[in-house]
């Protein structure tokens, strides 16, 4: 690692509670320190008591990358503003105030923790994308993989992808859409319109433009409807089982927030933060 920058993010910034559970095949979080493979080597982030992160990375271009990984520069206080006194999520935005999501590395890697992710548990979406990416990309001394490209999922046969244990239609439907689009550059289109073409696809609804939205494009006004976390708080809410359409209803009051509250909803749920008593 040669290079250096030192980050004061904007707003209230938190390493430890974003990143706790952002692990996955491409990096690992721990005592403190945030580990990268990155395009052209380790890069690692560890913040220090006056709020400032430091990164170290092979190159400026890695360095500046996990920079925007980690949003350090993706100021939330206006929604932590608004949702203060909030009934629902007023206590979560208090105590997780520092919580911000941890995207990507690229695009292709949001869409395929979306496709892992449909309809199973969060756990076992994890490992599954885990065992997919060190398959298309065996991992160094480290144990760390680069994250995949469009071009790398693209070139993958779907029972390849089957073969790994992933849904033969989901797979097929991953393959398509990485070889029918330039993923990265969904960066430069409104949110609405990277929505639309999502959802025009086969097998990608809602929740898997959320994710991609959240995670891969680091957008905060399209939330995960669907998502079966929120489906449980939801049930949990109103004592009766739910569809999953309904979850739109928790973040339609979040407006252009809506993506940020459904993590703080899920944060909040899962710490008990959120008043479910009728």
């Amino acid at each position: 690692m040669t290079v250096e920058i030192r980050v004061k993010p904007r707003g209230p910034y938190s390493l430890a509670l974003s990143a706790r559970l952002a692990g996955d095949a491409t990096r690992r979080f721990r005592d403190g320190i945030l580990i990268a493979r990155m395009r052209d080597g380790l890069a690692a982030a560890a913040q220090s008591v006056d709020g400032a992160v430091t990164i170290r990375a092979a190159t400026e271009e890695d360095a500046q990358r996990l920079r925007w990984v980690l949003a350090l520069d993706d100021d939330h206080s206006e929604f932590l503003r608004l949702v203060r006194n909030d009934p629902f999520l007023g206590r979560a935005s208090r105590d997780l105030r520092g919580l911000r999501v941890v995207r990507t590395a690229t695009v292709a890697q949001s869409l395929l923790r979306a496709v892992c992710g449909q309809l199973i548990e969060a756990r076992a979406a994890r490992l599954l994308e885990r065992k997919v990416i060190r398959a298309l990309s065996p991992p160094d001394d480290s144990g760390l993989s680069v994250a995949p490209t469009a071009s790398t999922l693209g070139a993958v046969a779907p029972f390849e992808l089957r073969r790994l244990g992933l849904h033969e239609r989901r797979g097929a439907a991953l393959v398509r859409v990485c070889r029918a689009l330039e993923l990265e550059r969904l960066h430069g289109m409104p949110t609405d319109a990277v929505v639309r073409r999502l959802e025009r696809e086969r097998g990608l609804g809602p929740w898997s433009a959320g994710v991609v939205c959240l995670e891969g494009l680091g957008r905060k006004e399209h939330g995960l409807v669907g998502d079966l976390g929120l489906v449980k708080l939801l049930r949990a809410l109103r004592g009766r089982p739910v569809e999953g359409w309904e979850t739109a209803e928790l973040l339609a009051p979040y407006g252009e927030w809506a993506g940020l509250a459904s993590v703080y909803m899920l944060t909040g749920f899962s710490r008990g933060l959120l008043p479910l008593a009728a």
